[in-house]
């Protein structure tokens, strides 16, 4: 990755410092309450929405507040039923998909939010607008590895000796062990879901066992990557790009066979305030508005064309950037909706062996 980020890069970001004030200034009629968006308590999603919030306000006068939200379908349930005001959650994949279904989310009018030709695929449903994709790359120091390694490099320890970092938890990283092994990527999940795969994704992970380093929390793969402790790590890109801000650190990222996950924003059934949601909605479809909040967390923007608008160097660590994309692959949240319980007591046994 590059040294130091572009000088017109860290002027748009102070825009976020306009949020509080906008806030105060809008007035909202009496009685009135304000359009709330609900999401999840992470500082990097909780940046996000601030952003896209200071900007709505900015442009529509409308007053906008955000709550907390545990992301979990039981609380959708309460907002629907009318015991919480909230009018748009921020929401995972799996929560969006069963609150649609259960009708605890509104279906969406499409033509009245600005149309899906405005989104890529990937962030286009019947209940959700992509609010951002996060993807789960390899990531290397340049200073001592030349050239781009692959997951079959990560477990390569005589090609490239040295630990290797992966994240605690058999989610992504039984898949990367496959990948690894040479399954291709569109075969990831068929193979997965039959004994034999799982022996041989083990299998895989029993090769690395005296090499590996483990993490946790995102923010954990990048330092343990940056002081050295691992020659090469599965991380969050957006840490990777955070950690490389001031140029300290000059860490690669591998995007094929990186797998990514969608956020999208949804409607409570019934909300009080569709008018006004609705053009929430609207508005967040803006390639220049995604644009500018990409160079703030680094979050792949959905908006067709917001990739485009990036500095050169931005562009080249967008996920949703099209040469990063296309040899990405999505997360199967069904598969692991199904089989996370036994996969999980299966890697938690796996962990204790030795």
């Amino acid at each position: 990755m590059s040294g130091a980020w572009p000088a017109r890069v860290a002027a748009l970001s102070r825009d976020v410092l306009v949020f509080f004030v906008l806030l105060s200034a809008v007035v909202t009629p009496a009685g009135a309450r304000d359009l709330t968006l609900a999401a999840p308590d992470e500082p990097l999603v909780a940046e996000l929405a601030k952003n896209f919030v200071a900007a709505f306000a900015q442009q529509s006068g409308i007053a906008m507040v955000e709550a907390p939200f545990d992301g979990s379908i039981e609380a959708i349930t309460l907002a629907a039923g009318a015991h919480t005001p909230w009018d748009i959650v921020l929401l995972a994949a799996p929560v969006l998909r069963e609150g649609c279904a259960r009708g605890l989310l509104q279906k969406l009018d499409w033509t009245a939010i600005g149309g899906r030709e405005r989104y890529l695929p990937e962030a286009v449903s019947e209940c959700g607008v992509g609010a951002f994709l996060k993807t789960m790359v390899l990531s290397w120091d340049n200073d001592k590895i030349q050239g781009a390694p692959s997951w079959a490099d990560f477990w390569d320890v005589a090609k490239y000796p040295g630990k290797r970092g992966l994240r605690r938890d058999p989610r992504m990283t039984l898949e990367f062990a496959l990948l690894a092994d040479g399954v291709a990527p569109g075969d990831v999940y068929a193979t997965l879901r039959t004994s034999e795969g799982l022996k041989r994704a083990f299998r895989k992970l029993d090769q690395l066992r005296p090499y590996l380093v483990w993490w946790e929390k995102d923010d954990e793969a990048a330092r343990q990557l940056g002081e050295g402790k691992v020659l090469m790590t599965m991380a969050p890109s957006e840490e990777i790009v955070a950690a490389d801000r001031d140029g300290t650190h000059h860490f690669g990222m591998q995007w094929n066979g990186s797998l990514y996950r969608v956020k999208s924003f949804a409607l409570i059934a019934g909300t009080p305030l569709l008018d006004p949601a609705r053009k929430f909605l609207a508005f967040i479809g803006d390639p220049a508005l995604e644009a500018r909040l990409m160079a703030d967390i680094a979050f792949g923007p959905l908006a067709k064309g917001a990739s485009a608008l990036l500095p050169p160097p931005l562009r080249a660590f967008s996920p949703s950037s099209p040469g990063n994309l296309k040899d990405a692959l999505p997360f199967d949240e069904a598969f692991w909706e199904e089989n996370e319980a036994a996969l999980r007591q299966r890697f938690d046994a796996w962990l204790a062996q030795h």
